[in-house]
């Protein structure tokens, strides 16, 4: 993809996840992706409204990331809405073609969360690699040296 793409953030404000916005965003800022004409960040209120939000945008954009964390509690919902947005999720992605990184934490506490921030850099990565996938394929003469050996010690 030559041009850059469109992108729609979309994050909860429920346990604030700034942390994996930040990464989002620097990744996005270090890949000279503009901000002003190029994305477009929307919130919901939870991790749970995240695929709604998607849905009703998608076709808007070339991609999507979705930003939020999910805290463990004493009840199994815990578990029913982290597979209920995995699921959303990828259902979306399929049907529109388009991907979406996920970067919904599903943590036992606020302090796994803290050090996952770097998914939302990684939800970032995912995306334009699915939008460009010759983008990283160009190989160093350094690197084809040191693979080629690898694949004779194996």
């Amino acid at each position: 993809m030559k041009k850059k793409p469109k992108i729609l953030i979309v994050r909860s404000k429920y346990n604030n996840p700034e942390g994996l916005y930040v990464s989002a965003c620097s990744e996005l800022d270090r890949r000279k992706v503009n901000f002003e004409t190029n994305v477009k960040t929307i919130s919901c209120n939870g991790a749970f409204e995240i695929p709604v939000t998607i849905a009703r945008n998608i076709k808007k954009f070339d991609a999507a990331i979705a930003i939020g964390i999910i805290i463990r509690g004493e009840t199994p919902n815990f578990n029913l809405i982290s597979q209920a947005i995995t699921n959303g999720i990828m259902e979306l992605s399929i049907l529109h073609k388009k991907p979406i990184g996920n970067a919904i934490l599903t943590c036992l506490d606020f302090n796994q969360a803290e050090k996952r921030e770097h998914k939302g850099k990684e939800a970032v990565e995912a995306i334009l690699d699915v939008l460009n996938p010759d983008s990283d394929q160009k190989v160093s003469k350094k690197k084809a040296k040191l693979y080629s050996i690898i694949r004779t010690i194996k």
